[in-house]
């Protein structure tokens, strides 16, 4: 069974609480939230105090993606904030397992990324520490953008090598006219931004991404 993870990053931002809780309400698995830092992909969003003041009042998983350079310096004051499993990007920090292995030490899960354009065999040594793999299937940075097709040879690889114990997140894109085409190649977990919060109704949205798989 597929799980839903709505990206707040194309939620209305003057109307934060409420849009999550209608996702929550919906029936969303977990709530993604991305985290930019202008340097590592070229776009600012949220900090720590955005992530606390969201964890009073939604119980939904929160599915934090690090898209920031040196990650591992950011790991604590989002754990502080509330967020139950962090991801951070192969490409930005050179301790990537390190960075994993200290994420999990805090009795959290762990997850690591990669863009459409790093190579699915990055992830092979680093597998033995993470809870979920996470595919790019478009250019970090926006939401909105238009699905990458060529990454989907990709998760198919990302997929033959995972265990069964570990998650596959996909990332850009993704809506009604493409979800199946991930999910046969593997993914379980899907982020989607702009097909839900774009909707006119949000909450029929996960409904019928769901149904979709």
């Amino acid at each position: 069974m597929i799980k839903i993870s709505p990206s707040i990053l194309a939620c209305d931002l003057g109307d934060f609480r409420n849009q999550v809780a209608l996702v929550e309400n919906a029936g969303a698995d977990m709530l993604h939230i991305d985290i930019m830092d202008g340097l590592f992909v070229p776009n600012l969003t949220f900090g720590p105090a955005i992530v606390k003041n969201l964890r009073q009042t939604s119980k939904l998983f929160f599915d934090v993606h690090l898209m920031l350079e040196n990650p591992e310096k950011f790991v604590d004051p989002f754990l502080e904030a509330g967020a139950d499993h962090i991801t951070v990007h192969a490409e930005a920090t050179k301790h990537i397992c390190r960075c994993l292995q200290y994420i999990k030490s805090c009795g959290i899960t762990a997850g690591v990324a990669i863009n459409p354009g790093t190579p699915a065999g990055v992830l092979e040594e680093v597998i033995p520490f993470i809870d979920l793999a996470l595919v790019m299937t478009v250019n970090p940075g926006f939401t909105g953008q238009k699905f990458i097709p060529e990454v989907v040879n990709k998760i198919r690889k990302v997929k033959s090598m995972l265990p069964d114990n570990v998650d596959l997140e996909v990332d850009g894109g993704i809506g009604l006219s493409n979800i199946k085409l991930v999910t046969e190649a593997g993914a379980n977990v899907i982020v989607a931004g702009a097909a839900v919060f774009y909707a006119d109704d949000p909450a029929k949205a996960i409904r019928e991404l769901k149904a979709a798989e």
